[in-house]
């Protein structure tokens, strides 16, 4: 994770230290799935890993996944979030972000064509009101969601990095 995303999980959790999800839960293993079950992506969300509070601590999980769809997004997003210029489509709220993307790389066969991902990172609780800095907010969980979308697309080996840059924009569309 880039240090961004840690400085970006910092403010959205308001700690510091984390506990780590389980050992198996890795960009590489969620990569290996993507890679196994492709070109028939029908499988579902699926974690690549939790962020939690340390044990004593109020408690905050935030839950990174992984889906795939059979084309790029379309239409408009919901009216909570704001659309950001990265990917195929990155969409933030207070709560969550999605970061779309395109791979077409060494790991997955080019004569299928190209796989449309998406990385999901979610506050895991009851929905709520936000106060203080809602686009802080916004900007936190686009920042989490671009580094693992980095990452992933990295691992794939996906051509331009599925067109991601090496850094978040967090500009509007």
């Amino acid at each position: 994770m880039s240090v961004e995303a840690s400085r970006a999980l910092e403010l959205i959790t308001g700690e510091s230290r984390f506990e780590a999800s389980a050992e198996e839960y890795t960009i590489a293993r969620a990569a290996d799935d993507v890679v196994n079950a492709y070109p028939d992506l029908n499988v579902g969300r699926q974690d690549i890993c939790g962020v939690y509070t340390p044990i004593g601590k109020p408690s905050f999980e935030i839950k990174i996944s992984w889906d795939a769809s059979p084309s790029p997004p379309t239409g408009s997003p919901a009216s909570k979030f704001t659309e950001l210029r990265m990917g195929e489509r990155t969409v933030a709220a207070a709560d969550k972000a999605m970061v779309f993307f395109s791979c077409r790389g060494t790991r997955l066969p080019d004569s299928l064509g190209l796989a449309h991902l998406i990385v999901m990172v979610q506050h895991w609780a009851v929905p709520r009101e936000f106060e203080g800095d809602v686009k802080a907010l916004k900007d936190a969980y686009a920042t989490v969601a671009h580094s693992v979308a980095l990452a992933m697309a990295k691992e794939l080996r996906c051509e331009g990095n599925g067109g991601l840059p090496e850094k978040p924009v967090l500009d509007p569309v």
